[in-house]
This record gives structure tokens, C-alpha cells and sequence, in this order.
């Protein structure tokens, strides 16, 4: 193809990608955006640009990529979580709207508990929990924790893409291990998934193994948060807990054994799926 105009490079591919991803339009429109480094309204109302041979080929590899199974979030180095968009790559997992309700979630609490501003953020990954939240309430202080020195130096260019570094400490360490301060709210979305289970989800490939494998039940994580956090939350504190769609009970159970006085409640995502448990001291 012979500097072939974008709206018909665009047709092509959406054409080429039916069947094989979930949403050919907007991946081939984003692929596009991102190439050309200009918005996705601009690249609706100039379908009859013509494409250079330099930007062809950058375009044709960007979908040779998604087709073999790389997330659009790598291709183009974006994601919007919560309506802010973050910077992300293989050293971190992509953001899921499923960590929204958790997001939501804390939102409600922080507005419900005035002045208790010490949160923590385990397992920040590209730190969207932690940057959506000090980007809504400039009062908190954010401790994002992260086992990863890689995935911490991507969320603190995160933080201060959003003009938030100032709010958040970041500290490369195991869960809360050497951590002293006891927080308000302590927010966790770790490594749930089972390891047997990650074997049969090629959908994953490219994302790290790290901030996916939760061990042989999924809850290696979760249960040594939840059993070495006492200390760690301050009286009428709280905590948020993302889990897998089928662990609520356990999470449940095991925080009842370690808090048996808290307020426990599960809450479903936009599947109607239990995704995040609340443990309320």
C-alpha cells in the first residue's frame, strides 16, 4: 500500500482486526491517535491524509502487535482510569475498571471520615489508585507501596505528571514490611489470581507475572496483609481489599478471624460480581 490515505489505512485494518479483537474501531482509531500523535477527533475529520511510508510502517507494526495479543495500553503507552489518564507499560499491570469501586469505594469513606487524611496504597502498581485520590482530596498524605523499584519509578512520573508527587511517599517494600506509620485507610489491590489459573490465561502474557500470581489459592497476598496489618491501622480504621470474582467468602473469613469486632461487606462490580471486600474497624 502506496501512501494510502488514513481513512482508508483505518478501514483496512478494522476490516483486518474483525473477529479478532474486541473493539476493531476504536483500537485501529487509538493505534492511529497515537502514531500520529494527534487526538482521536482528528483523526475522525482528516480521513483524507495521506500517510508517509515512515508512518505506515509504524502504524502496520502497532496493529501486527495487537494482533498477536499485546494490550492496546502497551501499544500506545495510555490509560485512562477513573477520568485521568496514566502513563503505562510491561513493569506495571494496566489499570482495570473493575479498581474503580475500589476507588469509589475509598471516596466514600474519606468523604464520610473529615480529617482522616493517612492512607495507604499497597501494591500501587502505575499508582492510579493513589494518584486518583490525591488528585480528588489535596488533604491526603499517601503512602504507595509497591515490592517492584520498576512499577514505583513509573507511578512517581505518574504523580507528577498529575501534579500530586508532593502527596505521595513512595517506598519499595514486601506489603507493609519496615513500614511504622499506621494509616487511616489502608487500599490493596495485590496479586490474586491463582497460580495454576495464570497458566491457562494467555490474555495476560504480556503483563508481569508479579503483580498477577497470587500463589496456590490466589490469596498469598491478601491473607498476609490482612494477618500482619493490627498494628498497622489505626482504631476505627479501615480497609479495602480488590479480590477475585469467586474469593469473597475466604477474604471474608480471614478477616473476621483476624478483626472479629469489624464491620465486613462485600461489593459487587458492573458484572454484578463480588470484587472488592470492606473491612471497617
Amino acid at each position: 500500500m502506496t501512501n494510502p490515505e488514513l481513512g482508508k489505512w483505518i478501514s483496512s485494518n478494522i476490516a483486518r482486526l474483525q473477529g479478532v479483537t474486541e473493539f476493531p474501531s476504536i483500537e485501529v482509531n487509538s493505534i492511529a491517535a497515537h502514531a500520529l500523535q494527534k487526538s482521536t477527533a482528528w483523526i475522525a475529520a482528516h480521513p483524507e491524509t495521506r500517510l508517509d511510508q515512515n508512518q505506515l510502517a509504524l502504524l502496520d507494526k502497532a496493529v501486527d502487535r495487537l494482533i498477536k495479543g499485546e494490550p492496546l495500553s502497551y501499544i500506545t503507552g495510555k490509560r485512562f482510569f477513573y477520568d485521568l489518564e496514566l502513563s503505562v507499560d510491561q513493569r506495571v499491570l494496566i489499570p482495570r475498571p473493575e479498581t474503580e469501586l475500589l476507588v469509589e469505594l475509598a471516596i466514600d469513606w474519606i468523604d464520610s471520615n473529615p480529617g482522616r487524611n493517612n492512607v495507604a496504597d499497597v501494591g500501587t502498581g502505575s499508582g492510579a489508585i493513589a494518584i486518583v485520590l490525591a488528585h480528588r482530596f489535596p488533604t491526603l498524605h499517601i503512602t504507595a507501596i509497591d515490592r517492584s523499584a520498576q512499577a514505583l519509578a513509573l507511578a512517581e512520573s505518574n504523580a507528577a505528571e498529575h501534579h500530586v508527587v508532593e502527596q505521595i511517599t513512595f517506598k519499595h517494600t514486601d506489603l507493609l514490611d519496615g513500614i511504622d506509620t499506621r494509616f487511616d485507610l489502608i487500599l490493596a489491590n495485590l496479586p490474586y489470581i491463582p497460580t495454576q489459573e495464570l497458566e491457562n490465561l494467555p490474555e495476560l502474557m504480556y503483563e508481569p507475572r508479579y503483580a498477577l500470581d497470587g500463589g496456590t489459592d490466589g490469596l498469598e497476598f491478601i491473607r498476609k496483609l490482612i494477618n500482619t496489618c493490627e498494628k498497622k491501622l489505626l482504631p476505627k480504621g479501615c480497609m479495602i481489599l480488590e479480590t477475585q470474582y469467586n474469593q469473597d467468602i475466604v477474604v471474608s473469613q480471614i478477616a473476621a478471624n483476624q478483626f472479629p469486632l469489624a464491620k465486613i461487606s462485600v461489593h459487587q462490580d458492573l458484572a454484578s460480581l463480588p470484587r472488592v471486600v470492606k473491612i471497617h474497624l
